[in-house]
């Protein structure tokens, strides 16, 4: 990938994104980071080959594309004082911020083309899922070029509409968050019953690999796959009953639920053209 690459943020996703670019061929002198914490800079550094600098202008300077991997209340602060340069050179500007609307980082950036993505934590990885909006106008060269960025760490998929990144970011942004409570509650109720806690952790850690493991490799039908593991009248199909009766399935909606409503109170919070 020939092409000249900025990340605002050098932190735990940046930080994925660029060992998944160099890993996939793009060379490390293509690469600059602008990111204000010193320790973070030298370690991207000396591990990576990056150049990395604490002064964001001179990161996006020349860049084909930028990745705003900052925190959403920072977003503003952040990419406002970028807006001239970027108009420069209008790259692809690529957002992973939760929340953040398209037309406020327009409106930030000096109106250079904006993309937003969903990506999660298993990126860290190389196993991430990454949902991809692209607004009316992105160029098909853009959007090619915003899939390769965060294809490098797992798999891609396109939203039509933006708002539906509440509910990626409800669904596969917050989701590994919920496998890991699942888990633990899992090995908990196993010490309880008697088990040891390392076994425990290592049983629940493990089946929670292999149960995913299981679920990509096959044609994506989980009812079907939870059915081939559930006999009738036996333990399984015990346990699965008790989930049902405590309204498991109204209790993870709510979450979901829950966690898109956040999503859509952070855009009103931090943005600045949707609030009203």
């Amino acid at each position: 990938m020939n092409i000249n690459a900025a990340f605002v943020g050098g932190g735990n996703m940046g930080g994925a994104l660029i060992r998944g670019l160099i890993a996939r061929g793009m060379p490390a002198r293509n690469i600059r980071v602008g990111e204000a914490y010193e320790p973070r800079r030298t370690s991207l550094a000396s591990e990576l080959g990056v150049h990395t600098t604490s002064d964001n202008r001179e990161a996006v300077t020349g860049a084909d594309v930028v990745v705003l991997a900052v925190k959403p209340q920072d977003m503003a602060a952040t990419v406002a004082p970028l807006a001239d340069v970027l108009a420069q050179r209008m790259p692809l500007v690529i957002s992973i911020a939760a929340g953040i609307r398209v037309a406020d980082i327009v409106s930030w950036c000096g109106g250079a083309a904006v993309v937003r993505a969903m990506p999660n934590r298993p990126a860290l990885n190389s196993a991430g899922a990454t949902a991809i909006y692209a607004p009316p106008g992105v160029s098909d060269a853009h959007r090619d070029l915003a899939a390769q960025i965060l294809g490098a760490v797992g798999i891609t998929v396109w939203v039509q509409e933006e708002d539906a990144l509440n509910v990626v970011t409800a669904l596969s942004g917050s989701g590994p968050a919920y496998f890991f409570l699942l888990a633990e509650l899992m090995a908990d109720a196993a010490v309880k019953l008697g088990l040891d806690r390392a076994s425990a952790q290592e049983l629940a850690i493990q089946t929670l690999f292999g149960s995913g493991l299981m679920a990509r490799d096959s044609d994506g039908d989980l009812a079907r796959l939870r059915a081939e593991v559930t006999s009738k009248g036996g333990t399984t199909d015990a346990a699965v009953r008790a989930f049902e009766g405590a309204n498991l399935r109204g209790i993870v909606a709510a979450a979901l639920a829950a966690a898109s409503d956040r999503g859509r109170e952070m855009a009103q919070a931090f943005g600045n053209t949707t609030k009203s």
